[in-house]
């Protein structure tokens, strides 16, 4: 008999990604799965889903569910074991596009109905109303799961543990109160100790008070969403919780991020021999039109959301100083958000032909080539739970530039205060310095950290000694999925506990790689 988990997820990789939450959930997934625990994912039947999950089939017959009528399909994470659940309803099937918001950036009307229907469902799953076996733990990452706990409790459902990650703190799925009976939330979970937050509903809250335990990605994170400053709100009754709180760093999945075996990728490469990198950069110019393709020219990508935490308003007034500044700069921009901000980066590659080049969107095969391709990383945030980008980054011997926030703190090294434009020796980089930092939110300081980068880049022997500290930093999911193993233990029955505390590893790697598009 296995432990047996289920994680709850608006998103999971290769079927749905928005953001890094995608990839987090099916890597830890295998990552468990590795280590003998039976981990599923639960998510959303959205159409992309339907059409990418194998072998699906109806394990749950028709599910009655506040927000109509719905079914549950289980089948296979595409090129795995990983199981995935997908709830599939009619609200679902009408997401053609985006998981949560309009063609305008508004949030989908429907989302408090959808995501309650989503937390409805794990609770069947739960009672044993399903065809599925019942999990040991459920475990609910952010606000689109966050009603789970407090609904087992209620449904008194003891048996099953459960866990909340908040991947992040901004987004709390607050609704009117009215919608209570609407959503099958009972009256008993909306009181000032439950989820009922000024005045509304807010999903992220009923995690926070319900769940048995609550974790965030890094260190640094973990104390800051204690603060006014970074706990948007939610900080107070995150304090009443503290002795609960756990903090599990995120890892990559180390498969679908190698350089000497990725897809994606114009060459393969590796620390021992990095001519194909050079491949990887000249492939990145001619994708993103950019002249002259120059093996010497230094390329500054930028891959993310696009929206006000990743202090985009910075970039785009930052941009034209440090393009004249650093006359063969060439930049590489990779994301989507706010819709205005998206202009602005068009706007910017209009002004700049050849030097800037510009994707609105997200795939797999930009963001690989950015990673494999570019020299740098921007990544300025005004806040970050853990930071998945300048990891990936990070592997591929590209050079994160953050703001020295949350987990970007925990996971990169900077150079050092002595690394000044001119003044540049191997020995003025700080040992095991991996990337830049700064602080502070102004144009000043993030050109000021570009500055400090492209000095270093100018010293051949630093900048190679900083990319090899870079790609041996071992961010993988070994270590993370043994301490989420170690809190499920915490939360879990005692019949079962043995079965978290003394797991018994697959006896053969069950992974067979997922497939990126």
């Amino acid at each position: 008999m296995q432990a047996r988990v289920l994680l709850v997820s608006s998103e999971a990789v290769p079927l749905v990604k928005t953001g890094g939450l995608a990839d987090v959930i099916t890597a830890l997934a295998e990552a468990l799965r590795e280590k003998g625990i039976d981990a599923s994912i639960l998510m959303p039947g959205y159409p992309a889903a339907l059409d990418g999950a194998a072998g699906l089939k109806n394990v749950s017959g028709d599910l009655a569910l506040p927000g109509g009528q719905g079914h549950l399909m289980q089948g296979f994470m595409p090129g795995t074991e990983i199981p995935v659940i997908l709830l599939d309803t009619a609200r679902f099937r009408s997401r053609l596009a985006s998981p949560y918001v309009d063609q305008n950036g508004g949030e989908l009307a429907d989302n408090a109905e959808s995501f309650a229907d989503l937390a409805h469902a794990a609770i069947a799953i739960c009672a044993g109303r399903t065809q599925l076996p019942i999990p040991h733990i459920v475990h609910a990452n952010d606000w689109h799961a966050g009603l789970i706990p407090g609904l087992l409790k209620q449904a008194g459902l003891n048996q099953i543990g459960s866990v909340l990650t908040i991947h992040n703190l901004a987004f709390q799925g607050n609704y009117p109160m009215a919608m209570r009976e609407k959503l099958g939330i009972p009256e008993a979970m909306c009181g000032p100790d439950g989820m009922a937050y000024w005045g509304k509903l807010s999903y992220l809250k009923a995690g926070i008070c319900y769940a048995d335990r609550i974790s965030t990605v890094s260190k640094t994170y973990a104390k800051e969403i204690l603060t006014e400053r970074f706990g948007s709100g939610m900080h107070g009754a995150l304090n009443l919780r503290s002795a609960d709180i756990r903090a599990i760093p995120n890892g990559i999945d180390t498969n679908v991020w190698n350089p000497a075996l990725d897809p994606l990728t114009a060459r393969s490469f590796s620390l021992n021999d990095m001519r194909g990198k050079g491949a990887c950069k000249r492939d990145l110019q001619r994708l993103f039109h950019l002249l002259p393709i120059d093996p010497f020219a230094p390329v500054l990508g930028i891959g993310s959301r696009i929206s006000h935490q990743k202090m985009t308003d910075v970039v785009l007034h930052a941009m034209p100083h440090i393009l004249e500044h650093q006359k063969r700069l060439q930049v590489v921009v990779v994301g989507c958000g706010d819709h205005a901000y998206e202009q602005g980066f068009r706007d910017l590659a209009t002004a700049y032909p050849g030097r800037v080049g510009v994707h609105i969107g997200y795939n797999e095969r930009h963001a690989h080539a950015l990673h494999a391709g570019a020299d740098m990383l921007l990544h300025g945030t005004r806040f970050e739970p853990f930071g998945l980008t300048p990891l990936y980054a990070m592997r591929y011997g590209t050079i994160p530039i953050g703001s020295r926030v949350g987990g970007l703190i925990d996971t990169i090294v900077d150079a050092g205060p002595a690394v000044q434009p001119g003044v540049v020796n191997s020995a003025a980089v700080a040992p095991g310095a991996t990337g830049f930092l700064f602080d502070g939110e102004t144009v000043a300081d993030m050109t000021a950290a570009v500055d400090r980068a492209f000095a270093v880049y100018t010293n051949t022997d630093a900048w190679q000694t900083m990319q090899g500290n870079a790609m041996r930093t071992d961010f993988g999911w070994s270590k993370p999925a043994a301490r989420y193993i170690d809190m499920y233990a915490e939360v879990c029955i005692p019949k079962v506990r043995a079965l978290f505390t003394s797991p018994q590893p697959a006896a053969q790697a069950r992974r067979t790689s997922y497939k990126v598009a």
